[in-house]
């Protein structure tokens, strides 16, 4: 249908009302609705727009906001808010739509300016939805929408809608949306965010509606109920929890320091949901996966020392998966999406370096973690044949992370298998080869060896016989065992060692003195000094120097230690 009929009848339908609170023409309103119910289906899918229509499509949103304004009736409202919606797609048609005046109008559909239930009357729940849908629109598209939501307190009365959510099963759509508008605040505003943290307890209104999207029991004190065969998620309890995730995540960022005792129960409370989160399935794979995901990411907001809920004392039924003891099912569950993610091959950055960074911070503080963890990702060595990095294990897996194109990925491998080893740099090579691991001692400054700076318990690492035998014969540098390799000089003369040693040191020379960004055909224009190549060193402490300013540390400590005895 033309876009031009559709105005011609929401027109004809405006202007057959009278002022504010008027019912409008039931003839008028019937061919409003019949042009934008074609409209809507038509556009359903549309995101791009014609900008020759620009001024209709401006002019149509004023005409659908008139009639919204008085008195209609539902049908008719829903099709003029569908019909909102896909306009408010298109940011450049908003200004008219972006005023005090019609975001209230939006507001007062959604029922968040009431004070009564406004989940009584079932017949009004599209009209509520679609309106939370195009004030999500426009607030994502419209910085002046963003302002004046906090001019109107928006978030107060989406809090308050969300509460009286909680128990409607019905009203799912409504929460759904509830929270997805007040992630985008969250999001968008960083004084919305404030205040949904300081003034209107969004942490413990969002944990609630997370706690009620996934059905939680509980048995005790951050103790859930263990059932095995509960039946996954519907899409809708999956979509609700996704949002309340994402919402809980911007609320909580910068919540590492937890200053209060009554906050450090909130995290732990909430880390005891994600358990029960991570526990649970959704009604498809994908779906599983983005509420795993979302989770993840929220648990790395929570202070470290409140995931010791992640695992628990276990009885015997409750799990195959433990260790000493405890349950160790959450934890398995990061292991198998860390694996996942790094099968998938792409996008590292987004979906894999949180959770590894959330696994290293565990493995870090709590002991338990740690040691379940390193059992399975680097278990004891006896295969030394092939190289760390060449396999379908785990290790073989974030090994070949360790020399990642994408630094912030490589750095964040290196330091998840550098601290399940105690950051020891000798137990770090025997797993991955000093070649691997460069980058990362490099950075710490411990290149000649010795350890990080954490604290670990003194637990000692055993090595298996079959690499107790093959350790004299492992390459260092590679981290694998290699056949003996022949030696070139032993066949050659004394005079033939004196030409290739000094022919070596030529080309080292050599190097050292090209232009430090010119080409190689041009280096017949190198002047004295100019360097491409410098010969390094290790310090006393590990840290990399110029070869001649290491070597003349190491002389200088030799000789205080001489000088003390």
């Amino acid at each position: 249908m033309e876009l031009g009929a559709v105005l011609e009848a929401v027109d004809g339908c405006s202007a057959a009302a009278g002022g504010v609170g008027v019912g409008v023409g039931i003839a008028a309103a019937e061919a409003a609705e019949r042009a934008l119910l074609r409209y809507n289906e038509e556009n359903r899918a549309i995101f791009r727009f014609d900008p020759a229509d620009e001024d209709k499509r401006k002019k149509l949103c004023e005409g659908i906001l008139n009639i919204l304004e008085k008195d209609t009736k539902t049908s008719c409202q829903t099709a003029c808010l569908e019909a909102l919606r896909i306009l408010s797609r298109d940011k450049k048609v908003l200004v008219p739509v972006t005023t005090k005046r019609n975001m209230q109008i939006l507001m007062r559909l959604a029922k968040l300016d009431t004070v009564e239930d406004p989940l009584e009357r079932v017949s009004e729940f599209p009209v509520i939805v679609e309106a939370l849908k195009c004030l999500c629109n426009i607030i994502f598209n419209s910085a002046v929408a963003q302002k004046l939501s906090l001019e109107l307190n928006l978030a107060a009365m989406l809090c308050n809608l969300l509460k009286k959510c909680k128990d409607q099963q019905l009203a799912g759509d409504i929460k759904c949306f509830d929270l997805r508008l007040l992630f985008l605040l969250s999001l968008l505003h960083t004084d919305i965010r404030s205040q949904l943290r300081q003034e209107l307890q969004g942490v413990q209104v969002l944990t609630q509606a997370l706690e009620s999207s996934l059905n939680v029991r509980w048995t005790g004190e951050y103790k859930t109920v263990e059932d095995r065969n509960r039946p996954p998620l519907s899409l809708q309890e999956t979509n609700c929890a996704v949002e309340a995730l994402k919402a809980l995540f911007n609320v909580t960022l910068d919540s590492w320091n937890v200053h209060s005792k009554n906050e450090s129960h909130q995290f732990r409370y909430m880390a005891a949901i994600l358990r029960y989160c991570l526990l649970t399935t959704g009604p498809t794979e994908d779906k599983t996966e983005e509420l795993h995901s979302n989770a993840i990411n929220l648990l790395s907001n929570i202070p470290v020392s409140c995931l010791d809920v992640l695992i628990s004392p276990s009885s015997q039924e409750e799990t195959d998966i433990k260790y000493n003891g405890m349950n160790m099912g959450a934890i398995q569950i990061l292991l198998d999406f860390m694996e996942k993610r790094i099968d998938k091959g792409s996008s590292y950055r987004e979906g894999l370096t949180p959770v590894l960074s959330l696994l290293t911070e565990c493995c870090r503080t709590h002991r338990n973690i740690r040691k379940f963890i390193k059992a399975q990702v680097l278990p004891p060595l006896r295969d030394v044949s092939s190289r760390p990095e060449v396999g379908t294990t785990v290790r073989n897996k974030l090994v070949r992370l360790m020399t990642h194109v994408d630094l912030g990925v490589k750095q964040i491998a290196a330091e998840f298998l550098f601290v399940l080893c105690k950051e020891r740099v000798d137990s770090l090579l025997k797993y991955t080869g000093y070649g691997n691991a460069a980058g990362l001692l490099a950075a710490r400054g411990l290149l000649a060896g010795g350890r990080g700076d954490h604290w670990y318990s003194d637990d000692e690492d055993t090595d298996t016989e079959e690499y107790k035998s093959a350790k004299p014969n492992i390459n260092l540098i590679t981290g694998h065992l290699e056949e003996p390799m022949p030696n070139p000089m032993d066949e050659m003369t004394e005079e033939q060692k004196e030409y290739e040693a000094m022919k070596l040191v030529n080309m080292f020379d050599k190097l050292s003195r090209l232009l430090v960004l010119r080409p190689v055909h041009e280096a017949t224009d190198t002047q004295e000094g100019d360097e491409l190549i410098k010969p390094m060193g290790v310090r006393p402490d590990g840290t990399m120097a110029p070869l001649e300013e290491a070597v003349s540390q190491y002389h200088t400590n030799k000789q205080d230690s001489s000088d003390s005895d």
